[in-house]
Parts: C-alpha cells; sequence; structure tokens
C-alpha cells in the first residue's frame, strides 16, 4: 500500500478560519442527565464549492450551490453547526480516506439565517 498522502501543512498554510459549534460531552448532574455545552471553536480549512460530480452523484438528496465542501485535519462530528462568511452551515456527512491522507473532507450543508 502507498504512502498517505500529507496534506496538513496546506492545509495550515492555504486555509481559511471558520467557526465550529463543538458540543461538549454531556453529563449526569443530580441524578439527571444535563447535555453538554455548545462551545464555538475556530478552526482551519479549506472551504469548496462541490463540484459537478459531486453535485451529479449526490448520496444524501439534493444539493443546492450553497452547499459547500470542508478539508480539514480536524475531525468534526456530523450534525455540528459551522459558521463560514457569515453564512450558516450543518456537517452533514463525511468522506473516510483516512487510509490515503491526513485530511478529513465533510460535507456543510447550507442553512437559512
Amino acid at each position: 500500500m502507498p504512502e498517505k498522502m500529507i496534506f496538513s501543512p496546506v492545509i495550515k498554510e492555504q486555509g481559511v478560519p471558520f467557526i465550529a459549534h463543538l458540543q461538549d460531552e454531556g453529563g449526569y448532574v443530580d441524578g439527571e442527565w444535563a447535555e453538554g455545552k455548545e462551545t464555538p471553536t475556530e478552526l482551519t480549512g479549506i472551504i469548496l464549492p462541490l463540484s459537478n460530480d459531486d453535485l451529479k452523484y449526490a448520496e444524501n438528496g439534493t444539493y443546492t450551490v450553497k452547499e459547500k465542501k470542508l478539508l480539514t485535519v480536524d475531525h468534526i462530528p456530523e450534525g455540528t453547526k459551522v459558521e463560514y462568511n457569515n453564512q450558516k452551515y450543518t456537517v452533514q456527512a463525511f468522506k473516510d480516506f483516512s487510509a490515503y491522507t491526513d485530511v478529513n473532507i465533510y460535507l456543510m450543508r447550507w442553512r437559512e439565517k
């Protein structure tokens, strides 16, 4: 098997900042379950429009031109809310290429304001 392609230096140099609202782990408080807090965290990634192939072979339904592809070295759970360029998105899908590269690829679904 070939070695992994290392793109993390490119992400760090060419990436843009975005805010991911990461959910802290919940826990029991006085015998009652309490959801974890949502913590806005600044991360770096490369954000791209979806290609024609992405739009053509959509697994999760129909996409619009407002959906984006996110490449980052960070792990972001599905369902996480993301803010970029004054737009709000939800991380909807993850493509696992960990056998080939050090970058995680996510689909960010656009949310109305």
